[in-house]
């Protein structure tokens, strides 16, 4: 499913040539936009009722991380697997267990 996804992606942008815009930083940027208007969704209440709107934001939020991962050819699968790995280390069930504290304050 993810090389069909970023397939999708790829396709689309070069249809437009705008792949001279992606640069990592400018990806980054986007990335962050776009989570910004997802955030957005959220804010004078702690949920949403607009979920059409949510689902499109987090569409646009994960393109975009796609997007940033393959500029620099990073494996998805992998980095993710490899970071939950870590947080595992940095987070043991016996120490954070139903605690939302920073991994320093455990």
């Amino acid at each position: 499913m993810k090389q069909e996804i970023l397939k999708r992606i790829r396709e689309f942008t070069e249809a437009r040539n705008w792949q001279q815009f992606h640069s990592g930083v400018n990806l980054a940027k986007s990335l962050v936009i776009e989570a910004s208007e997802l955030l957005e969704l959220y804010q004078w209440s702690e949920e949403t009722d607009k979920l059409d709107a949510l689902q499109e934001e987090l569409a646009d939020v994960l393109i975009y991380a796609l997007m940033l991962a393959d500029c620099y050819g990073f494996d998805i699968e992998k980095i993710i697997l490899e970071k939950m790995e870590k947080n595992e280390r940095k987070y043991p069930v016996s120490k954070a267990y139903g605690k939302s504290a920073k991994y320093d304050e455990l």
